[in-house]
């Protein structure tokens, strides 16, 4: 057990997977002798060499459409989009061709390509720097989507990811790449495509994940004071979605509030609060809500505070649902 920022448990399952399997690339915009933007891939080019590990040129399309082919004839590669808004040239490559491989050859052809996407805000990064581009993936039938919240499932899912046989857009919070915590190496004994509940509680559910996930522990910490007992459920994969462990929460708790840093009109809550409401229906004793970015544009730095779901947004959101329950009766 070693403790770890989130970045450094990254650098280790990547290191462990090339490790383990000489079929695994890393590649992308200097991800070699650099380490990457962020130094995710620190010293993976040294120790491996630069025909496992090494940089591409500035072009995301022709860096997906490499990694399907490579996938496509038996290598299994990870590649980095060095921002979230840096992947979009990509987008054709990874919605009507990754995603659709396996489907297209009826089950003949697997495409094992992990994209890893920096994504959210809280850097104070400029535009084209900060988007959180969820919903864009988990509309795609064929990928897999998964974002890490602690250090050690930043480990897990990502070994996880590079195993998997099918296509994976692995969202990393960029805010909570310095973040620490404990990790166990190898050691993956919750499924890939499971939520956890990181907070046990009574009287609601706050849904999160990814860079929010330490947010809504704050929350629940600071409800107390309030005199609410917030349990804190982290997806984890966004998808498939793990109905069983969030529908099981909020039957027992009876009211959801769903977080995230996008933005609210289609984002990935709407599709939470959804799936809940019409699992849910009859345990609920207020609306599910939701507490998101606002509907605009990625704001400039100084203003980026204002733009991202917050303790007191969050606290009261969660009041909300008291008063509602008094109007009902309930």
């Amino acid at each position: 057990m070693s403790t770890l920022s989130m970045s450094g448990a990254l650098n280790m399952a990547l290191a462990d997977a090339l490790e383990a399997d000489e079929r695994v690339l890393v590649f992308g915009e200097d991800v070699g002798p650099l380490g990457g933007v962020f130094r995710i891939t620190d010293g993976l080019a040294a120790r491996f060499g630069d025909r496992r590990v090494f940089d591409t040129p500035l072009a995301e399309s022709g860096i997906v459409g490499t990694a399907i082919g490579m996938a496509m004839n038996g290598m299994r590669p990870v590649v980095e989009m060095q921002f979230d808004a840096f992947a979009y040239p990509a987008f054709e490559q990874i919605t009507s061709h990754l995603a659709k491989m396996r489907n297209r050859t009826r089950g003949k052809v697997e495409v094992p390509v992990v994209i890893r996407i920096p994504y959210g805000g809280g850097i104070g990064g400029v535009e084209h720097h900060c988007d959180s581009s969820e919903a864009y993936y988990t509309h795609t039938s064929g990928l897999r989507v998964v974002t890490p919240g602690t250090p050690q499932d930043g480990y897990d899912l990502l070994r996880d990811a590079i195993d998997s046989p099918d296509p994976v857009i692995f969202l990393e919070p960029k805010r909570r790449y310095w973040s620490k915590g404990e990790v166990v190496a190898d050691q993956r004994r919750t499924g890939f495509d499971r939520a956890l509940i990181r907070r046990p509680g009574e009287d609601v559910t706050l849904i999160a994940y990814g860079p929010m996930v330490a947010t809504a522990l704050e929350t629940a910490e600071a409800a107390k004071e309030e005199g609410w007992d917030v349990e804190v459920v982290d997806l984890r994969s966004l998808s498939p979605f793990d109905d069983e462990t969030v529908c099981g929460s909020v039957r027992r708790t009876g009211r959801a509030v769903v977080v995230h840093e996008a933005a609210g009109f289609g984002g990935y809550g709407a599709e939470v609060v959804a799936r809940v409401t019409e699992r849910c229906f009859h345990h609920l004793h207020a609306p599910v809500l939701r507490v998101t970015g606002f509907d605009i544009p990625y704001p400039p730095p100084k203003l980026e505070e204002h733009f991202l779901p917050g303790v007191d947004r969050i606290l009261d959101t969660i009041g909300r649902l008291q008063w509602d329950d008094e109007v009902r009766g309930a």
